[in-house]
């Protein structure tokens, strides 16, 4: 492990910038399989940098190991991602300083169990309040011929955006740290990744079911309706089963592109056939 992991107030603002501008930029390699999981480890990559020395074989492996870590599925509001960037860096410090006693399978845990509720807040707040809030006016001021207009839409979208963004770093850095240490000291932590593992399952389930539109129009008269019938033995049946049998070709080591050329294949023949619609 890198010596001295303690920072200095002047290191931990410059931390702090880092998960400003970094979550800025965590859209920018976003994909269909992982969404925004590059942008995250991005963001988090000069803490794993920091913590461990690439001179050294076994710290090595266990940088890989943390870089594949944050390579897992994440998507988030952008503001409210810093939040989570700044939590996650306490997480891998702390498992950093106590590999044998801190369990690195939670630091996914917790970015799965905060991706939905942050994400119902922070895109109702900037995109459903702060953003029609900011051009409302702005298109106002625009049609009188003001410079007022552009000008006041981007402050009004820009300012709330970054002291969410920088505190909200900060405040998952700094309150990260002395919640684990009281986790860690009380002998809890366990009982924490159970609860929000199951929060992370429970966001999973509720994207599948919300994400996945796949229904089908088979019928038999007007008495028998496939789809009623699996709805009333199982809601969203048929997604749940597409997800197992993606989750099936991932584990098998398939290609995304593979699974992609699946997906849109057989859902042209499904549907030409009438099974999908």
């Amino acid at each position: 492990m890198a010596e001295n992991l303690e920072l200095t107030k002047q290191e931990q603002r410059k931390k702090y910038w880092s998960f400003f501008w970094r979550s800025y930029a965590i859209q920018a390699s976003w994909n269909y399989e992982g969404q925004m999981n590059l942008g995250f480890l991005y963001g988090i990559a000069p803490t794993l940098d920091r913590l461990y020395d690439v001179n050294n074989e076994e710290e090595l492996r266990k940088k890989k190991e943390a870089y594949k870590r944050h390579l897992a599925f994440y998507n988030c509001t952008p503001q409210t991602s810093a939040f989570v960037l700044g939590l996650s860096s306490s997480m891998e410090e702390e498992y950093a300083k106590n590999p044998t006693t801190f369990n690195p399978d939670s630091i996914n845990a917790v970015k799965a169990s905060l991706m939905g509720p942050l994400s119902g807040v922070g895109d109702s707040f900037f995109q459903g309040t702060i953003k029609v809030l900011a051009f409302g006016l702005g298109v106002n001021f625009a049609r009188q011929g003001s410079i007022l207009g552009p000008l006041l839409a981007i402050l009004i979208s820009f300012i709330p955006a970054a002291l969410v963004t920088y505190y909200g770093g900060k405040l998952g850095y700094t309150t990260g740290n002395s919640f684990l240490k009281k986790l860690t000291s009380q002998g809890i932590m366990d009982r924490a990744m159970y609860l929000v593992t199951i929060v992370g399952l429970m966001v999973i389930g509720s994207m599948i079911a919300s994400m996945i539109g796949i229904t089908t129009p088979i019928h038999m008269g007007k008495t028998f309706n496939l789809q009623k019938t699996l709805d009333t033995i199982f809601p969203q049946m048929i997604p749940l089963l597409v997800t197992f049998f993606m989750y099936y070709l991932l584990h098998r080591k398939v290609r995304t592109g593979w699974i992609l050329t699946i997906c849109i294949l057989s859902g042209l023949l499904f549907s030409v056939l009438g099974i999908f619609a």
